[in-house]
């Protein structure tokens, strides 16, 4: 019996989010504000006051959700895990749950990652897609055959959970994707309002960016094993998880797989640290025998 903590990713942030921690933890309040510095940005303002529209913002999207995932990590440290995922960008959280990474340098690692996913975003125009109920191996195949058969890219993004798989690509190759899907016997094939697409080929230059920056990064020994997005399954060693984590940004998130994993390894307690709760609802349709709770 293992209790594994995962984090969320993109699309959990909310007005107001992280304000409950700073106003009830001197520690909080202490990271905050060495946020606010790394960044050279009061990110605490977005994060309290900001609207919905400031935190769409990958450039702000992503550090606030990293550090109010932080501070709920943080708030039940007595708490040690014995395996940790991050669902895309939470795998920064993850690593620094699990020690591999300092607070600051992770923070750094977000900033860079988001600006460079923002430029990607900007160069070339670009979505996802959500596809409902379809077997993955089906949503494969046309997003191969819509590739070959036009040029444009589109690939499985994301694995969320069984009949839920994130596509991403052009936007003209999403939408011949997505209509194929329907026609294929999809529940819904719905384009999702983001502002590129992630985890596709087309953040080529984000991730040669980023590559940079990990590579003069100082990472630690970990604490206990990281289950990486695109590798779902235990890694420990941290060359490893510096080219998984680089990968990552071209590569699928294994969400389903990473998750089948830990429980494979022992996991039978899952607590997702950060806002929202997204994974809690992924990881029991994944397997509804888990016991998943949430600290936010």
């Amino acid at each position: 019996m293992k209790h594994a903590f995962i984090f969320p990713g993109q699309g959990s942030q909310f007005p107001g989010m992280g304000k409950d921690h700073y106003e009830n933890s001197a520690f909080a309040k202490k990271l905050f504000e060495q946020a606010n510095e790394i960044l050279g940005f009061r990110i605490s303002d977005l994060m309290f006051d900001g609207t919905e529209e400031d935190l769409k913002r990958t450039n702000v999207t992503q550090p606030a959700i990293f550090l109010h995932s932080v501070m709920a990590f943080k708030s039940i440290e007595s708490v040690r895990p014995d395996m940790v995922a991050g669902h895309s960008l939470g795998e920064f959280t993850a690593l620094v749950a699990n020690g591999t990474l300092s607070f600051e340098d992770a923070l750094e690692l977000v900033a860079v990652r988001a600006t460079a996913m923002q430029k990607a975003c900007e160069v070339n125009p670009s979505t996802m897609a959500a596809v409902l109920n379809l077997a993955d191996d089906k949503v494969e195949n046309i997003c191969m055959e819509v590739q070959q058969e036009t040029g444009e890219i589109v690939v499985p993004a994301n694995y969320n959970c069984p009949g839920q798989l994130v596509i991403s690509g052009s936007k003209k190759g999403i939408d011949i994707a997505c209509e194929r899907m329907k026609a294929a016997g999809a529940k819904r094939a719905l384009v999702l309002p983001v502002g590129g697409a992630f985890h596709s080929p087309l953040m080529l230059p984000a991730k040669e960016e980023l590559q940079t920056k990990i590579l003069s990064t100082k990472f630690h020994t970990p604490t206990c094993a990281i289950y990486q997005n695109v590798a779902a399954k235990a890694v420990m060693d941290n060359e490893e998880i510096k080219q998984n984590l680089v990968d990552q940004l071209t590569g699928a998130v294994k969400w389903t797989q990473s998750v089948q994993a830990m429980i494979a390894d022992g996991a039978t307690r899952f607590t997702e640290a950060g806002p929202g709760k997204v994974l809690q609802g992924l990881v029991l349709k994944i397997n509804k025998e888990m016991q998943v709770e949430g600290v936010n």
